[in-house]
């Protein structure tokens, strides 16, 4: 494991370390991780089971160019029509760390208004 120097990044990792004990994604209900940058927000659907991922987007794919929580609701509602499509009803939330608050909080809301269950 790699030394981390910034505080607020080394306790976002030992959170996000404690989250990935307890949550596992499998085929049937794959992990919905989110990674959230300075310019970018990125959502996963990833089955730890085979070590695959499912789906992914991000802001870039939807061709968005600002990085707000009208943008995050957006991709939430973009990469749950994805899942419906494919056959994936339920998933997990992998917060990866970050406050369920803001943005995280709109990638949850956008997945739920187009039936994703969590």
């Amino acid at each position: 494991m790699k030394k981390i120097v910034n505080s607020k990044v080394a306790r976002r990792w030992r959170v996000r370390q404690r989250i990935r004990k307890h949550l596992a994604g499998t085929l049937e209900r794959p992990r919905l991780s989110i990674f959230k940058s300075n310019t970018n927000i990125y959502v996963q659907l990833i089955d730890d089971v085979q070590g695959h991922t499912l789906l992914a987007s991000s802001l870039q794919q939807l061709k968005l160019k600002q990085n707000n929580v009208a943008a995050a609701l957006a991709l939430g509602r973009f990469i749950a029509e994805q899942a419906i499509a494919k056959g994936i009803a339920t998933v997990v939330l992998d917060r990866s760390g970050y406050i369920y608050h803001g943005k995280v909080r709109a990638i949850a809301e956008g997945a739920r208004e187009k039936g994703l269950k969590f």
